[in-house]
């Protein structure tokens, strides 16, 4: 379950591949909040004026969003993710791991989630067409927003 930050806690957006629906619920919540939201990217990624909402463009490149995410999080944050590495990366420093569908990653699922990842990869590298994600809708974003809401009301 979410525990209790020891500070105030950050919230960090794997921004490249955040749905824009989902990153207006997190300009809302931190707003709200007064929480402080960094979104990460290797392209540029409008946000609202606010002194609480930053973002961060990184170089081009494999991966080079999730390390700054990883290198700059701390246990008590929240990282808004669907890459399942950078949330087993970010759960072994202590922080809150939500995908833009309202899943929380756990220590008690990550490693299943990590190993059907691989298994898929295996399989869509082997030639098999696994398909995408469904597209996001109003029981996705719902189940994010609740996600989002338990994770500040608990000190987050």
């Amino acid at each position: 379950m979410v525990t209790q930050p020891s500070h105030e806690a950050h919230l960090w957006v794997d921004a490249d591949a955040c749905p824009v629906v989902i990153r207006e619920i997190l300009f809302r919540a931190a707003q709200r909040v007064g929480a402080r939201l960094t979104l990460v990217a290797n392209q540029p990624i409008s946000k609202p004026p606010s002194p609480l909402i930053d973002a961060i463009q990184v170089k081009a490149g494999f991966d080079v969003a999730d390390d700054e995410i990883v290198r700059q999080v701390v246990s008590g944050d929240l990282v808004i993710t669907a890459d399942i590495p950078l949330a087993a990366e970010v759960l072994e420093k202590g922080a809150v791991a939500i995908t833009p569908r309202g899943e929380v990653h756990t220590r008690e699922n990550i490693r299943s989630r990590l190993q059907m990842r691989d298994f898929m990869e295996t399989l869509r590298s082997s030639g098999v067409h696994t398909g995408g994600p469904p597209t996001l809708n109003a029981t996705d974003r719902k189940r994010f927003a609740d996600a989002l809401d338990r994770f500040l009301a608990n000190g987050g």
